[in-house]
């Protein structure tokens, strides 16, 4: 699992900033929080996954 969320953050934040979006931007296009956006890029968590 900890390769797949290095994985999804590496990418998620490469291509985020390729296309010079914003947290807030990429969050508000996909429906979700910016904190999520976050936490998906710093690996804490990932996406579709109950983490509470």
């Amino acid at each position: 699992m900890k390769i797949q969320k290095n994985n999804i953050a590496n990418n998620l934040s490469m291509l985020r900033q390729y296309h010079k979006y914003s947290q807030e931007e990429v969050a508000e296009k996909i429906g979700v929080s910016r904190q999520a956006v976050a936490k998906w890029e710093t690996g804490e968590t990932i996406p579709g996954r109950n983490n509470s």
